[in-house]
């Protein structure tokens, strides 16, 4: 592992697309940072909005870059990002997101401690600005105490690493347009560099505001699923859920016994059961907490949960079929992440 300098220079990295109603609040978050990065560079993918005049108006507050580069993905913007740091740790956050003051402090401290240390992953909660995004929250994303440190793969939008890690693996899998950073920590987990969880590390998140925002995010992460082949036996066991176990269950209730309505009523409990866990934890921190406002998360919640499994089953063929096509190597196997896709 390399050996940092006694006081190393961080870099920090983001892409952004037409975040004007948000670019300000990442900002805001990174100027009252503890520890401030040492270079801040963020490449646009071609802003439609008022983000890029956003951006430049923080130069002077902030030793910040900022890129334009239309056109480009999530993960050619983090990899001509990473191409320009001159950092010896770097910091990887995303927009739509509010740092906590203490959150790049946290983060790269078991970097700078431990030389073993490859990346260290920060967590993400859910801040919602409304009662269906609470249990939006509560359906998606999880609590700190569901974590398994030793198999956490961290989101990028709260992750440390030493760069010359990020570089050897070649960055993000740009032939790929969601799912990236799972692809990009699994070929970090085969260079068998060492993962820290860091739960103090923490940035706050906004859940998708609608149902039809939702299915879109969940089709479009099923089927980067299926183009980079992950996750087979999970997706197998939603089919088979719903189309054979469910399906099954409702013919035997009511042709020939009404004591397998009760098989349904348990199965539903067990799908439901972590949600509705999480949501005390996450009404905490809703605008409204009231009995009205309970009922209406409590009642949302299967529905999140069914219309995200919905749009897993669409999208997930589709990104399979796209693979096939392209006729993709395996990513566990390749040398770089730059292949050039007809």
């Amino acid at each position: 592992m390399t050996t940092l300098t006694p006081n190393p220079h961080i870099s920090l990295i983001a892409t952004v697309l037409n975040e004007g109603a948000s670019i300000d609040r990442l900002l805001d978050s990174l100027a009252m940072q503890t520890r401030v990065p040492d270079e801040i560079i963020i490449v646009d993918g071609g802003s439609r909005d008022d983000t890029v005049v956003r951006m430049v108006s923080w130069a002077k507050a902030l030793p910040l870059t900022v890129i334009e580069s239309p056109g480009c993905n999530i993960s050619q913007g983090r990899n001509r990002a990473i191409e320009q740091v001159t950092g010896e740790i770097l910091v990887i956050t995303d927009a739509g997101v509010r740092l906590a003051n203490d959150w790049l402090e946290k983060l790269v401290q078991p970097l700078l401690e431990d030389s073993s240390v490859g990346v260290a992953a920060g967590f993400f909660r859910a801040d919602p600005h409304t009662v269906f995004e609470a249990a939006m929250g509560a359906t998606v994303l999880p609590l700190e105490d569901e974590i398994d440190a030793a198999s956490f793969l961290p989101s990028s939008r709260s992750v440390a690493m030493r760069t010359s890690l990020a570089k050897q693996v070649s960055g993000y899998p740009e032939w790929l347009d969601y799912c990236e950073d799972l692809i990009f920590d699994l070929r970090l987990k085969l260079l068998d560099a060492k993962f820290a969880f860091v739960p103090s590390a923490v940035v706050d998140f906004r859940p998708r505001g609608s149902l039809r925002a939702f299915y879109k995010q969940y089709y479009l992460y099923a089927r980067g699923d299926g183009k980079a082949d992950l996750w087979r036996k999970r997706h197998a066991i939603r089919y088979i859920t719903y189309l054979v176990a469910l399906p099954i269950l409702l013919v035997l209730a009511i042709a020939v016994h009404p004591a397998f309505w009760l098989l349904l009523l348990i199965g539903g409990g067990i799908y439901l059961r972590q949600p509705y866990r999480r949501l005390p934890t996450i009404m905490q921190r809703a605008p409204r907490k009231d009995a009205l406002a309970w009922l209406y998360a409590i009642a949302l919640i299967p529905v999140i949960r069914i219309v995200g499994d919905v749009a897993k089953m669409i999208g997930y063929p589709v990104g399979w079929r796209w693979r096939l096509t392209n006729h993709l190597p395996d990513w566990r196997e390749v040398q770089t992440n730059r292949m050039t896709i007809p």
